[in-house]
């Protein structure tokens, strides 16, 4: 392999956060705090924190959102020498709710049209994309327009064509595709792409049609995947591999969930850091499940999401 300047490269939008501050219908909130959230970002953030080479394109708007976002990513050490900031476009943004009860908290985008929706084939800089040796991409990516699906298919191919390894989280969002069946078309067409796919277990039954993790991952496992981990929430988590076979690593326990927003994110920050460390695939289960459970104790994406000391006091 060629010498390489990153480690992971990832595509995608970074949105401007506003979260309640009080649980209860989004609309009869008076006050936000706000955060970023993403999640390409969220997860580039993270395998930052742990010391990894990031770099990460997109595209934002010029307004105050769109320059507070970027000096976060830039704040967390992340190479952004790949996002154009455009006066003619606006930054996506979100609000989101708070619940009590530890159930999924209401979210409202605000994000058709936005910059980084404008995103297409001249935004996949093939020179700087191989000169990282992993790609990790998600579903999210491919779902906020027609131009950008082009692109995530453009820079799975392109890495695939180098020899370089994929990781693809699905993470549905469906109200942003046309139909459940377009969105099953492509998210599958771009796990074909993938040597580490890591769906959930509710995505997984809406992708595939298997009610269990096993079938799940043999799904995947036959459209080519050489690891396939299935995220069981509080349970842990189900993989099947080449190299480690298959196997269960239970979840950590937590005192109270806060928000579960982001949770999958720092769950791909675990295996992606530890996979290319060098680290056994049970290894990299159980330090993604760690992280999981630390990301659903905090407010925002990204609050949780641990430095490399923090990690190494962990023991994984």
């Amino acid at each position: 392999m060629t010498d390489t300047t990153f480690d992971v490269a990832l595509f995608g939008e970074a949105m401007m956060l506003l979260v309640a501050d009080q649980p209860g219908p989004i609309e009869n909130a008076t006050a936000f705090h706000k955060r970023t959230a993403g999640a390409e970002t969220n997860v580039a953030i993270g395998l930052s924190r742990l010391g990894l080479k990031v770099g990460w394109a997109s595209r934002l708007g010029t307004d105050s959102m769109g320059r507070a976002l970027l000096a976060t990513m830039q704040s967390e050490g992340i190479d952004c020498s790949h996002v154009i900031s455009d006066a003619s476009q606006r930054t996506g943004f979100q609000f989101k709710g708070r619940v009590t009860d530890g159930s999924d908290p209401p979210v409202e985008y605000h994000r058709k049209g936005s910059a980084a929706s404008h995103m297409g084939l001249a935004d996949v800089d093939e020179a700087w994309l191989r000169s990282a040796r992993h790609l990790h991409a998600t579903g999210v990516f491919a779902a906020i327009s027609d131009t950008s699906i082009q692109a995530a298919v453009k820079s799975m191919d392109v890495m695939r064509a180098a020899g370089r390894t994929i990781s693809f989280d699905p993470n549905l969002r469906p109200t942003l595709w046309s139909s459940k069946e377009t969105m099953r078309h492509w998210i599958n067409a771009l796990a074909s792409r993938a040597d580490w796919v890591l769906p959930g277990m509710e995505e997984g039954l809406l992708l595939t049609g298997e009610t269990t993790p096993e079938g799940v991952a043999r799904f995947y496992r036959g459209l080519g995947a050489k690891l396939v981990v299935v995220k069981l929430g509080a349970e842990g988590a189900y993989y099947d591999s080449d190299t480690a076979g298959t196997g269960r690593v239970d979840g950590f326990p937590v005192e109270k969930v806060i928000d579960t927003v982001g949770a999958g994110d720092g769950f791909a920050v675990g295996v992606v850091s530890a996979l290319l460390e060098g680290r056994s695939v049970p290894e990299a289960v159980r330090r993604a499940a760690w992280i999981g459970a630390r990301a659903v104790q905090v407010l925002g994406d990204t609050e949780g999401l641990p430095t490399r000391a923090q990690l190494e006091e962990a023991g994984l």
